[in-house]
């Protein structure tokens, strides 16, 4: 039982992530236009909410980007055009997935240059600490002290 309604919580808990900001008074009567309206969204990211798509924002920013969309979609625009025009408006910030250009590098190369940094980085610690290691060897003496150490503690077992 408990399982249930650990289950229960949990699906409970997820509800608002799947749910979308749309508002009734915005959904377009056309089920097609609609369906490329909700596609489009989730390709543009709210300008106040930084990482998130136009269609699950509660933004009111959100909002108008959504009816701007939609705005554009009845006009006849293609999806393209749409993109293309809010891209012009807002510029590339407003793309979740912006163009490879040289205003961009840095947001495309940052991961793989961070990742390979932290990787060479671990390479160095671990080959340091094998090398102190290797340098923290016992000396002949010690090796003898450890060794009637160990005698000792077996004969006062047996």
């Amino acid at each position: 039982m408990k399982w249930i309604s650990l289950a229960a919580a949990i699906m409970l808990a997820a509800l608002p992530f799947t749910a979308h900001a749309v508002e009734p008074d915005e959904i377009l009567d056309d089920p097609g236009l609609e369906a490329r309206a909700r596609e489009i969204s989730k390709d543009l990211r709210c300008v106040v909410c930084q990482n998130q798509d136009i269609d699950s924002s509660n933004a009111g920013v959100a909002r108008d980007l959504r009816l701007l969309v939609r705005e554009r979609l009845v006009a006849g625009d293609t999806d393209a055009e749409v993109i293309e025009f809010v891209r012009a408006r807002y510029g590339d910030f407003v793309l979740l997935k912006p163009p490879f250009k040289p205003g961009t590098y840095a947001l495309w190369l940052a991961p793989a240059v961070l990742f390979l940094f932290g990787a060479g980085t671990a390479i160095v610690v671990l080959r340091n600490n094998r090398k102190r290691l290797v340098a923290a060897k016992l000396s002949d003496e010690d090796e003898r002290m450890v060794a009637e150490i160990l005698a000792t503690e077996k004969g006062d077992k047996s």
